[in-house]
């Protein structure tokens, strides 16, 4: 029968034969050397006491010097053989032990599995999704096949298998209870999970993470639900953000005309507007203007009355007139949305962020370090002779998509500096880094793994994950209970979030209203805000909505 031994133990059964040895062996010498060489025999039993004794340093007793110049040296090595042996002999083969001895045995074998979901291997695709996971106590498992990974994750706190599933199937043998299996361990090993997860008798949902697109069709076919290329969604969110033409930065904003527009301003540090409440700047009143809601570190809320604070930093989105949005680039810098969009990094995300654009339409300008078939500008963009070139300071955008967070970082920074009014949309490949890049200067810092996770929680958390607060529209609604009040002039309208931006009355369009000013029940009002704050708008004032005007 085979032994399967741990590692250390068989370092220290190696420890305890070797010792013996060496003072038998240094015993024996030391023997032959004192009978032969020095003429005063030592028994077998002297011997060994000597051999111990000079190994671990601690004396002789009678024998302190020798006359024969072979047996003074080895007499000398001895005892810097026996240090040697100390050092070598705790670090390598007693403190191992002792640590696998005490410390908390990592799983083999998956634990009973009862509503909880299989994660197949490790990686930023997930980390933020198992985040979402313990926020809502929904229980997992990480199978992880990299013992140093598994234990790193068991001291984090999760629950968490370590094991080599092709070499032994067995470990996986209770997957058939789990309520969903997620593989994420590169294209050829998720294959392998999947046919043994199969045989297994697991007949729930399964969801692959594919690196390469090519290895979707054929992942279907051997068992996966659904199979999703991250890297490729990734791609698409940064070339929404950056594109107007793919995401239109309002719906329904036609119903106006020219007689209302939309502006983005990003507010820095020295503008007046900078860390004051809009109840303090009364933008309505003494310029015409109602502001949405305000982007910052990536995430878009809606104003809710007089209190809502402007943060440094922050890009304000403001509906008004279009000679009352010029008033305001007085305080702020205008975000400017029009010419080329720049994008440094043409690895697959860049390429597919590239492919995206060029089908909406857009001009694109690439840069990379290294020269290649749809690059444009070769160069570093730390460097302002490439960001010339690139003509970032005419950009509609810039996309980062850079796969180191750290050369994205001091990308940030430059661009920033270089080019203020410009939007910048910035790659992350960790999503604990996306703080440091907003910070740094991004406007909107996306990862693989925000992106993965959103299509993931969709599929495994009883809730829809993806934020629908960024999309801002107008409508065409009636007066509603509304009527009889002054449009800016409503705490309950300011707290749903919606603005009027302009109300029709008698076949004529006001965008500014006196003081006197009264919504009449035949009026029709343009009501700007997300589609959170439109449907609380609607129930709040029983608004029904209208036909756009002919």
């Amino acid at each position: 029968m085979q032994l399967n031994l741990k590692r250390s133990t068989r370092r220290l059964l190696v420890l305890l034969a070797l010792l013996p040895s060496a003072v038998f062996i240094l015993g024996t010498t030391y023997m032959l050397g004192m009978e032969h060489l020095e003429g005063t025999p030592r028994t077998f039993l002297e011997s060994l006491q000597w051999a111990s004794e000079t190994l671990t340093t601690t004396g002789y007793g009678g024998d302190n010097h020798w006359n024969h110049p072979a047996l003074a040296i080895f007499v000398i090595i001895t005892p810097f053989l026996g240090q040697f042996l100390a050092f070598l002999i705790f670090p390598l083969f007693v403190l191992p032990y002792f640590e696998e001895q005490f410390e908390v045995r990592l799983q083999h074998v998956l634990p009973p599995m009862d509503g909880k979901v299989l994660f197949y291997g490790y990686g930023p695709e997930i980390e933020s999704l198992l985040e979402e996971f313990k926020r809502t106590n929904t229980p997992f498992v990480i199978f992880e096949e990299d013992m140093t990974l598994a234990r790193s994750l068991r001291d984090r706190g999760y629950d968490v298998v370590y094991g080599k599933m092709a070499d032994d199937p067995a470990t996986v043998a209770r997957v058939k209870q789990a309520r969903a299996v997620v593989t994420n361990a590169g294209d050829h090993a998720n294959a392998t999970c999947t046919f043994i997860v199969r045989e297994s008798g697991f007949t729930g949902p399964l969801y692959a993470l594919a690196d390469d697109p090519l290895y979707r069709p054929p992942m279907v076919q051997i068992g996966a639900t659904e199979v999703f290329t991250p890297a490729h969604v990734l791609g698409a969110a940064l070339a929404s953000r950056a594109s107007t033409r793919i995401s239109p930065p309002a719906e329904g904003m036609h119903l106006l005309g020219n007689k209302v527009g939309m502006a983005e301003f990003r507010i820095r540090a020295g503008s007046p507007l900078a860390g004051k409440q809009l109840g303090e700047l009364h933008l309505r009143e003494q310029h015409g203007v109602s502001v949405i809601g305000q982007w910052h570190g990536g995430l878009f809320t809606t104003t809710k009355g007089p209190q809502t604070r402007v943060e440094p930093g922050a890009i304000l989105v403001i509906v008004g007139a279009p000679a009352n949005l010029e008033k305001v680039e007085r305080m702020a810098m205008p975000i400017r949305r029009t010419g080329p969009i720049v994008l440094a990094g043409f690895g697959a995300v860049g390429r597919k962020v590239i492919e995206m654009l060029k089908d909406a339409g857009e001009t694109c300008i690439v840069i990379d370090q290294v020269a290649a078939t749809g690059v444009d500008v070769v160069g570093n963009i730390l460097e302002q002779a490439t960001l010339r070139q690139a003509r970032v300071h005419e950009a509609g955008a810039v996309i980062l998509a850079l796969s180191d967070d750290s050369e994205s970082v001091f990308a940030t920074v430059v661009v920033r500096e270089y080019a203020p009014e410009v939007p910048l949309i910035v790659r992350v490949n960790r999503t604990p880094n996306t703080v440091r890049l907003y910070r740094s200067g991004a406007d909107f810092a996306i990862s693989k793994g925000q992106v993965a996770g959103q299509i993931l929680a969709y599929h495994l958390l009883d809730e829809l994950v993806v934020p629908v607060e960024n999309r801002i529209k107008f409508s065409r609604l009636s007066a509603g209970t509304l009527a009889g009040v002054h449009p800016w002039h409503s705490e309950e309208l300011e707290r749903t979030g919606a603005k009027v931006v302009a109300v029709e009355h008698a076949s004529e369009v006001f965008v500014e209203f006196d003081d006197a000013f009264r919504v009449c029940p035949d009026d029709a009002l343009y009501v700007c805000g997300t589609l959170n704050s439109l449907a609380r708008y609607q129930r709040l004032f029983d608004a029904s909505t209208l036909a756009a005007r002919l």
